[in-house]
């Protein structure tokens, strides 16, 4: 078996040399079955909260520098601005203490200073924006999305006291994703989201149904493929050295190819789709250890893609701007083409290896996507190659825990449900990135914690928390069983 073993039963699982245990003695002249819980073991808390004032204090630091670089003064909210995200972190913290006590100790600080950079860069930009139409400030917004995120992380940590619980609403789970996917398509779509249906408008307020039915569709595929592994890892012929799986087993990953080609159509959200097919591929390719799979998901995806990028004009155009990123500049441009990919390119090769520094970078030129799609482009500049590399290894090492998470788990549901939620953060994570990169076609998603966008970062804080309970229940010393003999 592979290391992801889902052979487990409910609740059991070898115990580690983390685990130990205390046995007590018995009265003489009695036999009996005692359950005692261990006392002593490490739950990582201190470690915790030491790393979160570090979390806290990195981005009340870049917070002054850009106020020094812009203002040649200190910010005059950076006082209030540290105290009340050092507040918010240390609220989240006791809830841990309290209802999560063996959880992970290093994903809540992760989050913290991801989302405090981001908080900064928005700020930053924003007082650059005055001198574009249009870039209207968002860090007050972000600010609060921010603590409604983490108020939604403590009430799952507070909440949910056992994550199996979930299992139980498998399919009202696959029900109301597939609700939260279809609702924007009938929504009228703005001109400045450039054809895309990916919002929900009400007013001023709007907010971004796919972000959180990434994570209600893991909670299906994880209940659904617990029960499903078997069936699906039964192979019917061999061709070329890949067992291929049986046409009936293959209804299942039709369906879901299908629903992501109607999203890219009906919705042109090239992310989404991308993200909700890669998803179920790795999660099934984990839960069977077929190679298979993978084959057979990786032909499914680009074949949809290429029937996509010739009928829907939105695709194309992405499609055609990854081609050629600086068509835009040129004396006579494509329809459809955009500046944003180009200038993005340009403060990347501005940066250069160590940045212009905080504050003094032009970013800003990009205009609104600055903050949301193209955040990485203005860390980027001011921050270089060595920057970009340490915020890749922050979002590397919540990937890495959240599948340290996976393989400690007791129980198949919660194995599952881990990798699920590590690797919808990683894809996301690679869509946006490859896309502001260059390396594949934009898709109009948003950097976790990063980027300006209040459904992100809530739906991530509440990703967060559900991995935290998982490495609760993962972590957490086992009560053993002693027996005394009679003397």
């Amino acid at each position: 078996m592979s290391t992801f073993d889902l052979s487990s039963s409910h609740g059991g699982g070898r115990r580690g040399a983390d685990r130990p245990s205390v046995r007590s003695g018995m009265r003489p002249g009695r036999r009996a079955n005692t359950t005692i819980t261990p006392q002593g073991t490490p739950n990582r808390r201190n470690t915790e909260l030491v790393l979160l004032a570090f979390a806290v204090l990195v981005p009340i630091l870049a917070y002054a520098n850009v106020g020094l670089a812009m203002d040649n003064r200190l910010p005059a909210g950076m006082l209030a601005y540290g105290a009340g995200m050092g507040a918010l972190a240390l609220v989240a913290h006791l809830a841990m203490r309290r209802f999560a006590p063996y959880a992970d100790p290093l994903l809540l600080p992760l989050g913290t200073l991801l989302n405090g950079l981001g908080l900064v860069m928005i700020w930053r930009l924003d007082k650059a924006g005055k001198l574009l139409r249009g870039n209207f400030p968002a860090a007050a917004n972000q600010l609060m999305w921010s603590a409604l995120g983490i108020a939604l992380f403590i009430g799952v940590i507070v909440v949910l006291k056992d994550h199996r619980i979930l299992q139980r609403y498998t399919y009202i789970s696959m029900a109301v994703a597939l609700v939260l996917l279809a609702a924007p398509a009938f929504f009228p779509s703005r001109a400045e989201d450039f054809g895309a249906k990916i919002w929900i408008r009400f007013g001023s307020f709007s907010i971004q149904p796919g972000e959180f039915a990434k994570i209600i569709l893991t909670v299906f595929f994880a209940g659904y493929l617990m029960v499903k592994r078997d069936a699906l890892a039964l192979a019917s012929r061999r061709f070329m050295g890949l067992y291929l799986p049986r046409g009936r087993d293959l209804g299942p990953i039709i369906v879901v190819w299908l629903l992501s080609i109607l999203i890219l159509v009906f919705e042109t959200d090239l992310g989404t789709s991308f993200l909700f097919f890669g998803l179920f591929v790795v999660m099934l390719y984990v839960a069977t250890e077929r190679t298979s799979w993978i084959v057979v998901g990786l032909l499914l995806s680009f074949g949809g893609a290429a029937l996509v990028a010739t009928s829907e004009s939105h695709v194309k155009t992405r499609i055609d701007a990854w081609l050629d990123p600086m068509a835009a500049f040129s004396p006579h441009p494509p329809p459809g083409s955009t500046e944003q990919i180009g200038q993005t390119l340009m403060a990347f090769g501005s940066g250069g290896v160590t940045g212009t520094g905080l504050g003094q970078g032009r970013s800003w030129l990009i205009q609104f996507a600055a903050k949301s799609d193209f955040i990485l482009g203005s860390f980027g500049e001011e921050l270089g190659l060595t920057g970009m590399m340490a915020l890749f290894l922050l979002y590397a090492l919540v990937v890495q825990r959240g599948l340290r998470t996976a393989v400690a788990a007791r129980d198949p549901f919660g194995k599952l449900l881990a990798v699920g939620l590590s690797s919808a953060f990683a894809l996301q994570v690679f869509v946006v990135a490859g896309g502001v990169t260059g390396l594949i076609p934009l898709t109009g998603m948003t950097m976790p914690f990063l980027a300006q966008g209040g459904s992100s970062v809530v739906a991530n804080w509440a990703l967060l928390a559900l991995l935290l309970k998982i490495s609760d229940s993962a972590r957490r010393p086992s009560a053993e069983p002693t027996q005394a003999a009679q003397s």
